[in-house]
């Protein structure tokens, strides 16, 4: 983890103390006094009485020292992730005097617990949101407006908006008002087992793969290894994931326009994409059946060897897998180019808080700290192989490959209703493409009216 971001952060804090008492937003305002009364005359002066010798001094009482904040942060991290984030935790902890952040994590059934906290008005002040939540909460208004503490907020580096990535930015907006600072944007790339591709005398993916060269690859790399008549080892493997948007993104179509306006997931270019996707998946020529990965696992079977390529996320441990001689390139490119999906979250404040000045102030110095720990950064001036590498020392190899994937990252177009678009999107379009019920075209022009009653516009 680099910590060389904490020299100075505490000089940086007090200013923005002092700043925050002043500018915090609207709703933080307090009540306008009430009007002065009516001055009176002064009194008719008098005469003062004899001077009077001064009592002794009294040594002042000792006065206790402020007790601090607590300000309470609920996360899903697990055992390992959690004692990582103490350490963040433990330098903002020793370097302020006005508060202190108490992890309280959950990670089992995280949602159902943020849920039940917030309608019990027991919410920590700060929570992790993933992309696809951000909306919908701030939709209800369970989460606190923090666009106008950003604005005046010129100390801290994380609560510059102009260095973050816009399409990572975005999934923490809600009708242009920002409610958290997103901490992570994950590109996916694709890792390929070396020796696997040695053994075929095949070169090794490159920036150049197509689709067309990457579903020959897929393959040629699938095979009977040991002469049962059954594949053993496949090319490539896919179950949903990677997400097939990211195959339409790359057709140069879209599930969601920016403006979320339709979802056009029937036009040329999302067919196309869907095509692609569903001509590989559970097919055995490609890919393994569905029955196999459900028996050996998804990432397990790269892992023992199974699968030649595997798309997987930037922070992964892919490529650190024991005895396997794994590499990492950016993922081919479609028609329209090589955009992949970047998964992201973000630190929230909620609504509920009773002390926004303070939440918000550990949410920008909880931010900055995660973005030195956490790959890839959300931001464009800690987005360098360099920086991916400090933060990440067990990334170091792979971590010019990571970079080269951030320019075509983006993240999912995020609805306020997304978890009931998506129940569709999932079981009534993509269950049945993957398991040959019919085709994207034919399909598609049912499903976008169902999709598109769930947008804003239709409300």
């Amino acid at each position: 983890m680099n910590k060389q971001f904490w020299s100075g952060i505490l000089a940086l804090t007090m200013v923005t103390s002092l700043i925050l008492a002043a500018c915090g937003p609207a709703a933080t305002t307090a009540a306008p006094t009430s009007p002065a009364e009516a001055t009176q005359p002064p009194e008719a002066t008098q005469p003062p009485e004899a001077t009077q010798p001064p009592e002794a001094t009294q040594p002042p009482e000792a006065t206790e020292p402020a007790e601090k904040v607590t300000v309470r942060i609920s996360t899903w991290a697990g055992v390992e992730e959690a004692a990582e984030l103490q350490e963040i935790l433990d330098e903002i902890n020793a370097q302020v005097d006005h508060f202190q952040i108490v992890h309280e994590p959950a990670p089992d059934d995280y949602y159902t617990k943020v849920q039940t906290a917030l309608a019990g008005g027991t919410a920590a002040d700060l929570f992790w949101l993933s992309q696809e939540w951000i909306a919908g909460f701030a939709s209800q208004g369970a989460l606190l407006d923090i666009t106008d503490y950003l604005e005046a907020d010129t100390v801290h580096p994380a609560a510059d908006l102009d260095d973050y990535f816009p399409s990572i930015l975005q999934t923490a907006k809600f009708e242009d008002r920002v409610y958290g600072l997103p901490w992570i944007a994950q590109p996916v790339v694709l890792y390929y087992n070396r020796a696997l591709f040695d053994e075929a005398g095949m070169d090794h993916p490159t920036l150049d793969w197509t689709w067309a060269v990457f579903e020959q690859a897929a393959a040629d790399l699938t095979k009977d290894t040991d002469g049962d008549g059954n594949n053993d080892q496949w090319g490539f493997t896919m179950n949903g994931w990677p997400p097939p948007q990211m195959f339409v993104w790359q057709a140069g179509g879209d599930v969601i326009l920016p403006d979320l306006s339709a979802s056009p997931v029937d036009s040329p270019e999302a067919i196309e994409g869907l095509d692609f996707y569903a001509g590989m998946i559970y097919d055995d020529v490609h890919t393994p059946p569905e029955a196999i990965i459900s028996e050996q696992g998804f990432g397990e079977m790269f892992k023992a060897g199974n699968i030649a390529m595997f798309m997987g996320g930037a922070t992964d441990d892919l490529d650190r897998v024991e005895g396997l001689d794994v590499g990492v390139v950016a993922v081919p490119s479609g028609p329209a180019g090589r955009q992949t999906f970047a998964w992201t979250a973000s630190t929230v404040i909620t609504a509920q808080t009773e002390n926004p000045d303070i939440a918000y102030e550990a949410l920008v110095m909880l931010t900055e700290g995660i973005h030195h720990w956490k790959i890839v950064a959300p931001r464009q001036s800690l987005a360098s192989a360099e920086a991916i590498a400090e933060s990440e020392p067990r990334k170091a190899e792979s971590a010019e490959a990571i970079a080269e994937a951030v320019p075509s990252m983006r993240s999912f177009t995020i609805l306020p209703r997304h978890q009931e678009w998506d129940t569709i999107f999932w079981g009534d379009f993509m269950d049945p493409l993957f398991h040959d019920q019919g085709t994207a075209a034919e399909l598609a022009p049912d499903i976008r009216p169902q999709l598109e009653e769930l947008l804003p516009s239709a409300s």
